[in-house]
């Protein structure tokens, strides 16, 4: 894209928590030729467990690798030294993870790009940790494009284990291995709780979320229906006259990352609403140019408003 830096180095970021196989997977794939065929590479470690990496046993002799203890170290000019330093051609990263991973993006050089993005999680402590570090998990999940549960036995629920990341990121691949060392990938269809193929789509208060991102993701399955559902009116003086956004506050994992998710709207009455009100609007899916998004996006034409009362649970969830 113009504008955009070309990259240098990609990187290729291994997430998850302590002991959940990182060191591992690292040593395995840089002892495959087919990955490793000669490329400089830096390994930095942002944390180490018991598993120690042997780049004796490496394919290519070309690896270096170096440690970042603490997350002060993690700064754009301390990435560039170490690169610099190892003369790499691309940097494998053992994430920390108790460290945002917010942290890592912003400290990266603007010519450094995330190529791969894994997260190693051990499926026996999976469901613990997302039920008590659960703002931890969802920041590892939503942006990792394949998650391999290893230790897995079939004493464990997968469906649980595939609840969790779907609730998250219907986009993610999820790949279970087996003590024995089966790897099986998931299958498991994600039926929406609403026909999308109907010409009149309604979603009930419980199903909001689904329908926001479903409609994000895939907004051109949308465009032609007519929607029914129920929203919170935002609305300021800077709209056009006919315009408005109608939504929910949605929580993704905690309390803190709650935020209003909606979408613009045009109606011929738009100015007898008032923010904070609720309704309930009928309308018809466009995906268009809009004053209230710097691009294309969802637009609601409405047919149909009516006042509302809120639903039992006010903020929208995935589950």
């Amino acid at each position: 894209m113009p504008g955009m830096p070309e990259i240098r180095v990609p990187v290729y970021l291994f997430t998850g928590f302590l002991e959940a196989g990182k060191t591992r997977f690292i040593q395995q794939t840089l002892e495959d030729k087919r990955f490793n065929t000669g490329e400089k590479t830096l390994i930095i470690l942002c944390e180490e467990g018991e598993e120690e990496l042997d780049t004796s046993k490496m394919a290519s002799k070309d690896v270096s690798v170096a440690v970042i203890e603490d997350i002060s170290e993690l700064n754009e000019a301390n990435i560039n030294r170490l690169v610099d330093e190892a003369g790499a051609q691309r940097v494998l990263v053992e994430y920390n993870g108790m460290w945002q991973l917010a942290e890592l993006f912003n400290a990266l050089p603007a010519d450094f790009g995330i190529y791969q993005e894994i997260m190693l999680a051990d499926a026996g402590t999976f469901i613990s940790y997302n039920a008590n570090i659960r703002s931890l998990v969802v920041d590892k999940l939503q942006t990792a494009e394949l998650v391999i549960f290893n230790r897995y036995d079939d004493k464990i629920d997968m469906m649980e284990l595939h609840k969790i990341c779907r609730g998250v990121s219907r986009g993610i691949n999820i790949a279970y291995e087996y003590t024995d060392g089966r790897v099986q990938y998931d299958d498991i269809e994600d039926p929406l709780p609403f026909d999308v193929n109907a010409d009149h789509i309604v979603i009930e208060d419980t199903d909001y979320a689904l329908f926001y991102r479903d409609c994000a993701e895939e907004p051109q399955k949308y465009v032609g229906k007519t929607v029914t559902f129920k929203g919170v009116v935002a609305r300021d003086d800077k709209f056009p006259d006919n315009t408005f956004a109608i939504g929910r506050h949605v929580m993704t994992c905690c309390v803190e990352d709650i935020q209003y998710m909606g979408a613009a709207a045009e109606w011929s009455g738009a100015k007898t609403l008032k923010a904070k009100d609720w309704i309930k609007v009928t309308g018809v899916v466009a995906f268009e140019k809009n004053k209230l998004y710097r691009g294309k996006g969802p637009v609601l034409k409405v047919t149909e408003v009516s006042r509302a009362t809120p639903p039992k649970q006010e903020v929208a969830t995935f589950f």
